[in-house]
């Protein structure tokens, strides 16, 4: 029989980083569970997108804040020799940051969800959500197959977007007061780098680089990222609204991710301006490659080795849930009797209408709890939300939607999928004592619980 004609306890919808955490606890949790991908591969942003390393674990003083499945999937990461696991962040933005490899993780993920016991389909779309009663009766599929049904007992919105709370009627926010989102990225890699010479470079040139960069320290850990080269870049006066260059090494010794692509002013969620943005970001990478090799030491004989499968996106809709947590709670590192997840990023808010990122740090190098209202949607009452769609504000979410966080919230959303199938209940009403058990037990970190 073909998955699309069974019933399951929980369906997760898209397979990125939330999805694949909240599938496997799921399942881990006794629930019959499937997710559902629309690419022929698991991983996301983080490998549909390329986005690259995974920042951060850890709070601002090195207290690991994120654990649990997150960090099971660095261990095995690291005993495939696909990621050095954390090393300190030479940008010196973060404490640390988590480099992997991305094919490598594309296999682990269906590997461990197959182990948990979870049904995965690829190249498979939501295309329609039906409701009745504040409750999702069915999800509309379309893949090679034809148009079929979904039928699940609780549904996890793990698509980033956010695009199933929506089509089921919940309320959401996009944007900044003025409605604009944070710029989209098209990340690419080059090959044939010489990082000594970056280094070398950085070592006589320190004044070029963003000023918290490790460079002292430089000839006692590997270079795992860069920001600056700002002369040069402001030379070039290349049409990309940026301050200077970002770019992070790995996970080959001769190899970088370039995070400096910027497409600003359009909406991912509208089908038309985000392909406009897809055709932007990848006439900037082109523009980029012939800059590197022409003006940046290490980079003389180096050439882009891979382009995303698709722009990177930041920010797209916010869904509204029983709390909306703010910039405020993040900042004073505010604790909640709900807390599910715990997260030590900053605010990084990239500039939605022009140049500069601005950056604010939790108080005391501290971290911030994410509560349990804040994955549940206002109405829909046998939903959860997983990653970057969470109920926050336009700052908040400049933090939540980090890969280690969306990772941490997709093992709480799975969880509590599980139970509240368990107790036959709403979403809502999944006794939270018990969660944060269940999460305790699988390792996850949330500080001081009561």
């Amino acid at each position: 029989m073909s998955n699309l004609h069974k019933e399951y306890d929980v369906a997760v919808l898209g397979g990125g980083p939330a999805g694949i955490t909240a599938a496997i606890s799921a399942a881990r949790n006794g629930a019959k569970t499937i997710i559902i991908e629309r690419y022929g591969f698991l991983g996301g942003m983080s490998t549909a997108a390329m986005v690259y390393p995974w920042m951060t674990f850890h709070s601002a003083v090195g207290e690991q804040v994120i654990k649990g499945i997150a960090q099971e999937i660095i261990d095995r990461l690291m005993a495939l020799g696909a990621s050095p696991g954390h090393l300190r962040d030479t940008v010196g933005f973060t404490h640390t940051l988590t480099p992997y490899h991305p094919e490598v993780y594309k296999v682990l993920a269906c590997d461990m969800l197959e182990e948990a016991g979870a049904d995965i389909l690829l190249h498979t779309a939501a295309i329609d959500v039906k409701t009745k009663d504040n409750r999702i009766s069915g999800v509309t599929l379309y893949n090679k197959s034809g148009i079929s049904e979904l039928k699940a007992k609780v549904y996890i919105d793990a698509t980033g977007d956010g695009d199933i709370a929506y089509m089921a009627g919940d309320p959401w926010e996009k944007g900044n007061i003025d409605g604009k989102v944070q710029p989209m990225t098209m990340k690419f890699r080059m090959r044939g780098v010489d990082l000594n010479k970056v280094k070398d470079y950085m070592q006589n040139n320190p004044s070029e680089f963003y000023e918290k960069s490790l460079i002292s320290e430089l000839d006692l850990i590997p270079l795992t990222g860069v920001m600056g080269f700002y002369s040069q870049w402001k030379e070039a006066d290349l049409p990309i609204q940026r301050d200077g260059l970002l770019f992070f090494s790995g996970p080959n010794e001769d190899e970088v991710l370039v995070n400096v692509t910027r497409v600003s002013g359009l909406d991912p969620t509208n089908s038309e301006e985000l392909t406009k943005a897809e055709i932007e970001g990848r006439k900037q990478v082109l523009l980029l490659e012939a800059f590197f090799r022409k003006s940046i030491p290490g980079f003389e004989k180096a050439s882009v080795s891979a382009v995303g499968a698709q722009i990177g996106i930041r920010e797209a809709r916010r869904i509204i849930g029983k709390y909306v947590l703010n910039g405020t709670d993040v900042l004073d590192g505010k604790r909640f009797d709900d807390v599910i997840a715990r997260s030590g990023y900053p605010i990084d808010i990239h500039n939605p209408e022009g140049k500069g990122v601005t950056a604010n740090f939790i108080r005391e190098g501290g971290a911030y709890d994410i509560p349990y209202r804040s994955i549940v949607p206002m109405n829909t009452t046998n939903l959860l939300l997983a990653g970057r769609c969470i109920s926050t504000t336009h700052e908040a979410q400049a933090t939540t939607r980090l890969t280690p966080s969306c990772m941490a919230i997709g093992q709480a959303a799975g969880a509590a999928a599980a139970l509240a199938v368990m107790h036959n209940c709403a979403t809502a009403e999944v006794p939270i004592l018990e969660l944060q058990a269940r999460l305790i037990e699988g390792n996850a970190e949330l500080g001081y619980v009561d």
